[in-house]
């Protein structure tokens, strides 16, 4: 348990076990149960990127702007990283790791920390989430992993990383659209509400076609919402008449092969179609009704 300690330093344990995690406090029980020896000087060589960072894309004006703070004073914040078989694996800090690589450098300042799977995970997520904004695709992208790897519940992961139970939903929801979609998202645009409202849509074609209409026409996100409405009551009746159809398939066929007419069962109610007077008659005749 003490070498346990010692590797992750003093109540960063705690802080995993807790409900809501908070990067701030990870990262500050690290530096602060850090000896002046631990931190140490890493060739940019031997880093790579988190396996489990979510983030696919870094926003060059941001890098460069810290490039340059970093050319004039250097990294003020060691990253922490974890060792592996070749070289070493970021667990927080792959902007400063990107930037000093802008800004020339061949090291950079680190601490060793031996992190599971499971924690690397959660770190890389938390640091986008709470120091600068994944899309809405790689936040869905990092939560079905953690969901699917860590064997969690939409209702575990809420707490876990601070967000209501119908965010992790709507976001979720969003890979449910086509690759596509989920480009026009990533390249905004497609607001996130756009979005929600196609991800609700019945199918792939319904959705392009929605979101195509968005990038023609500007469409607010009310109209769309009014639009997806009307389609899926649509669907929703079509549906209904195919089941009811098909249901009483059968009965139509016979009747109509004994009427010689049109026969429709919906709703409860038997339509019969005729021509005329005369064939309304002849109908008549053969369901043995007099006038």
């Amino acid at each position: 348990m003490e070498t346990r300690k010692r590797a992750l330093g003093m109540g960063l344990e705690q802080l995993f076990n807790n409900e809501n995690l908070d990067l701030t406090s990870i990262e500050k029980q690290i530096y602060d149960n850090a000896s002046s020896e631990e931190i140490i000087e890493i060739s940019l060589d031997e880093l790579r990127p988190n396996p489990y960072q979510p983030r696919k894309t870094f926003a060059d004006d941001k890098l460069n702007e810290l490039a340059e703070s970093i050319k004039e004073h250097g990294v003020f914040q060691p990253i922490i990283v974890k060792k592996s078989i070749k070289g070493y694996e970021i667990i927080a800090g792959e902007r400063r790791f990107r930037a000093s690589k802008l800004a020339g450098k061949a090291k950079i300042p680190a601490i060793v920390r031996n992190f599971t799977d499971e924690q690397m995970m959660e770190i890389a997520l938390l640091e986008n989430l709470q120091r600068e904004n994944l899309s809405s695709i790689e936040e869905a992208v990092a939560y079905k992993s953690m969901i699917d790897k860590l064997n969690m519940t939409q209702e575990d992961l809420a707490k876990k990383v601070g967000k209501s139970r119908s965010h992790i939903t709507n976001i979720l929801g969003l890979l449910r659209l086509p690759d596509a979609i989920q480009q026009m998202i990533i390249k905004q645009e497609i607001s996130m509400s756009h979005a929600r409202v196609l991800s609700k849509l019945e199918s792939e074609t319904e959705m392009m076609e929605m979101a195509n209409k968005i990038l023609k026409e500007n469409l607010p996100v009310h109209e769309l919402e009014i639009m997806a409405i009307k389609k899926a009551k649509k669907v929703k009746n079509e549906r209904k008449r195919n089941e009811t159809s098909t249901e009483y398939k059968y009965v139509e066929e016979l009747m109509s092969e004994k009427l010689d007419a049109r026969v429709r069962i919906k709703d409860n109610k038997i339509e019969i179609n005729f021509n005329n007077v005369n064939d309304l008659n002849r109908i008549l005749e053969i369901l043995e009704i007099k006038e």
